[in-house]
């Protein structure tokens, strides 16, 4: 574990160390970003905490006790000189569900997300960027009930993509970045992971690369004049890769929707979505309702789906 982390931070400080001098993105959740020319850093975030809870005392309807919490911590460090943009962001999810009496809690949201790019002013709203990106875990994943088996830790597995080519930016809401030259690198440091050749590495490999092409296109509003959206955020992020050595007409997708109702200061109703379909990965069939598998049931190539739906507290800064 003391590796892993070693590992995680020196990647993630990476790219901010080798690259100076550099805004221009804007995304996720309640984040602002306005068209303006202020030169220098600027910095913020969003703490966020949503809660659910359910208590039955002789209730003749039926039902168990549950209780859910779901946290999202969401940093900005971006910089402007003159021509020279860079975005920095990182995204920090976790959740977790206790349901019955005497259940543990289960983890039903898990995730890292740094993000890093430059760009340099071309011409007529369009930039010359480079985009580095990291995606893992914080703690192990199993397929609950069965705890016994995780499929699934910190840097196992995990996602890096290093990217170079055009970002358009004709607002501030909307960016489209294609890169032609595109590194993604798949990690799988736990053995027993990547013995089982989990996440598509090769059996008994902790690392597979592919080069591709990569689109990412991101739209982001959160000033609405309609009366009735002048609460409302809303946040939609494609994006798309294709390995040009392996099946390149098999497109990987990951597409987030984060849909945001600010009732108050401090009080917050969201509702998150994310579908992702990797043609390397082969996903396990769900258990039926007694905890066994149909015969000749098999894993597979299948899209992946998570939705929560939360209200709770947030603070901006």
């Amino acid at each position: 574990m003391k590796t892993k982390s070693v590992l995680f931070f020196s990647v993630l400080l990476l790219p901010v160390s080798i690259i100076s001098a550099q805004v221009t993105e804007g995304e996720k959740v309640l984040r602002t970003q306005t068209a303006d020319s202020t030169q220098g850093w600027r910095l913020g975030g969003l703490f966020s905490v949503n809660l659910a809870q359910t208590s039955l005392k002789n209730w003749s309807a039926g039902g168990q006790n549950s209780l859910a919490v779901n946290g999202l911590l969401s940093l900005f460090a971006n910089y402007r000189k003159n021509k020279s943009v860079l975005d920095n962001s990182l995204d920090i999810g976790y959740g977790l569900l206790k349901q019955g009496k005497n259940a543990d809690f289960i983890k039903t949201d898990d995730k890292i997300d740094f993000l890093s790019k430059y760009g340099r002013e071309a011409f007529n709203r369009f930039y010359y960027a480079v985009l580095f990106n990291l995606k893992t875990q914080m703690a192990p994943g199993y397929k609950y009930p069965d705890v016994s088996k995780k499929i699934s830790d910190l840097f196992a597995p995990a996602y890096i993509l290093v990217a170079a080519g055009m970002d358009y930016k004709p607002d501030a809401n909307f960016s489209a970045f294609f890169a032609p030259v595109t590194a993604k690198l798949t990690i799988v440091t736990d053995d027993s992971l990547s013995a089982a050749g989990a996440f598509g590495v090769t059996p008994g490999d902790k690392l597979r690369s592919e080069i591709g092409g990569y689109l990412r296109i991101i739209y982001t509003k959160n000033d609405f004049k309609s009366e009735f959206l002048k609460n409302v955020s809303f946040t939609s992020k494609l994006d798309l890769f294709s390995n040009y050595r392996d099946n390149p007409q098999n497109i990987d997708v990951s597409w987030e929707t984060l849909i945001a109702l600010k009732v108050n200061k401090y009080i917050t109703v969201s509702f998150n979505t994310h579908l992702l379909y990797d043609d390397n990965i082969l996903i396990p069939i769900d258990r039926n309702e007694n905890g066994t598998i149909d015969p000749g049931e098999v894993p597979g190539k299948r899209i992946q789906f998570k939705e929560i739906f939360g209200a709770g507290f947030s603070y901006k800064f």
